[in-house]
């Protein structure tokens, strides 16, 4: 199978290692991934403080570009899956929406590609007996929290996507891969990311609290799915032990023993490597 790939702006720079993982988990399981020739900035997370129009207009763009693609849109990053899907959403439902985001760009939205989170794709797609069975070094012993954040999820007549309030089908992915997965109310927590640089100190306690809810649960480490999520994790932790965070897809190309995880490890700002040691995987 093949999709379309909308990296977003993170993928290229602070989330590198979410996009190298998850293009190799990709193609180590046959799907292709052709990132879009022109994309531009999803406008998160702050066009539609500014302009309500620009802010439709910036994800609309990169629509048209994935519908002359005609393949699914796959989007790894939370905050761009969340744009593009409102922006989706917007003209899917609302004629004049589309009619005014149509004259804009210059063209004729069909409503024919679905924007897709890389969770889904790989759940719904490739699904979760067929990971078990790609896993060539299992995660046992390593004990993990899932971590969605705000926008993979929610609002749900948007996202359209898991649990909005209690998500599992990351829980369900890492689990096929060998991985103890604690229960924890705080998957879909804010981090603060739109604040991340305006208010640290906001971000500094809204991370704490996750990092010490970790703990609390039990939990060696914690799996993301937004770069801007993972990155205030990993930046913005105080307090001793520092938990680390891994992407996972991360978690998943490790499993299946592929050769280019130790490069993706070696680019945490928390050093995830230790924990991997202790439990042996």
């Amino acid at each position: 199978m093949n999709y379309s790939y909308y990296p977003g702006c993170s993928l290229h720079s602070t989330g590198l290692e979410y996009g190298l993982s998850t293009r190799a988990v990709f193609k180590h399981l046959g799907l292709g991934l052709t990132e879009l020739d022109g994309w531009n900035c999803c406008g998160a997370s702050s066009a539609h403080v500014f302009d309500h129009n620009l802010a439709l207009a910036l994800p609309a763009q990169t629509l048209s570009l994935a519908q002359a693609f005609d393949r699914d849109l796959v989007i790894p990053c939370a905050a761009c899956y969340n744009r593009l899907k409102g922006a989706d959403m917007a003209m899917r439902n609302d004629a004049a929406t589309r009619s005014q985001l149509e004259s804009m760009l210059g063209f004729q939205y069909t409503g024919s590609v679905a924007v897709r989170p890389v969770l889904a794709v790989l759940a719904e797609d490739v699904g979760v007996k067929r990971i078990a069975e790609e896993t060539r070094h299992p995660l046992n012993g390593l004990k993990v929290v899932t971590y969605y954040g705000c926008l993979l999820v929610r609002p749900p007549e948007i996202a359209q996507f898991d649990d909005p309030d209690n998500p599992q089908v990351m829980a369900e992915l890492l689990r096929a891969v060998g991985a103890e997965v604690m229960p924890w109310s705080h998957a879909t927590d804010c981090c603060g990311g739109s604040l991340s640089l305006s208010r640290s100190d906001v971000v500094q306690n809204l991370v704490g609290k996750l990092a010490e809810r970790a703990r609390e649960a039990g939990a060696d480490t914690i799996a993301t799915a937004c770069p801007l999520c993972q990155v205030n994790l990993e930046m913005r932790q105080t307090a001793e032990p520092k938990v680390p965070a891994f992407y996972f897809t991360e978690l998943l190309g490790l499993a299946f023993g592929l050769s280019d995880s130790e490069k993706w490890f070696s680019k945490h700002l928390i050093d995830p490597r230790p924990v991997l040691e202790r439990v042996a995987v």
